[in-house]
């Protein structure tokens, strides 16, 4: 796999535009990134220009209207080989090698990163049998799930179940995928991960960040 360019949606429009939007270069040596951008798009584009002062070529794909995680793919020349599809609202110390190499070993179509996290339910949970007879009574529970972290690899074979100018998200694609048989792998990442899109999340990023800048970013 040779420096995959990234397609990514943009950063949440709350989130600042810094250096740290891009993924850290001591996790993969990645050189080229193509951000979709629609909302704030002068913005991002006045920020981040051509990425030179960050040390990465950067272009982008101008959204008309909103086109979903996956559908601005359609817009991206270029992807000849395997890429990043990294979403622009996490916050994570994901080693983006180590998710390449396991999406090369797995001979997959596309490498979904996942993360466990425990979800705690905000009402207590009644199960009931045929007869309507309770049989068990949790009080706001936690579950435990595999998560999305928005961060995934595809070959551009791909490609083929995008569509240009056509609003498709990752989830649909990943789902059409399934459905024509194409291999989907999973690679889970037992480390740090946030979705800054959740006010939630927000709020954490806000009292970890200054402690754990030099593991997220090496800087």
């Amino acid at each position: 796999m040779h420096s995959p360019p990234v397609g990514s949606t943009p950063a949440a429009p709350s989130d600042p535009c810094r250096r740290d939007c891009l993924p850290a270069d001591r996790f993969f040596e990645i050189r080229r990134a193509t951000l979709a951008v629609n909302h704030l798009a002068s913005l991002i584009q006045a920020y981040f220009g051509d990425g030179g002062k960050f040390g990465i070529d950067i272009d982008y794909v101008v959204e008309d209207m909103p086109l979903g995680t996956a559908g601005p793919l359609g817009g991206i020349g270029g992807l000849d080989s395997s890429f990043f599809v990294i979403n622009g609202d996490l916050l994570t110390d994901l080693d983006f090698a180590a998710l390449a190499a396991a999406h090369r070993a797995g001979g997959a179509t596309a490498t979904i990163g996942l993360h466990r996290r425990n979800i705690r339910l905000d009402f207590g949970i009644v199960d009931v049998d045929d007869r309507q007879q309770v049989m068990n009574y949790r009080e706001k529970p936690t579950q435990s799930h595999f998560i999305s972290m928005g961060a995934y690899v595809l070959e551009p074979t791909a490609l083929k179940y995008v569509s240009r100018n056509t609003p498709l998200d990752l989830p649909d694609l990943i789902l059409a995928m399934i459905r024509a048989n194409e291999r989907v792998g999973a690679y889970v990442h037992d480390g740090y991960w946030l979705d800054i899109g959740r006010p939630e999340d927000y709020g954490q990023a806000q009292d970890d960040f200054p402690k754990m800048r030099s593991q997220l970013f090496g800087s």
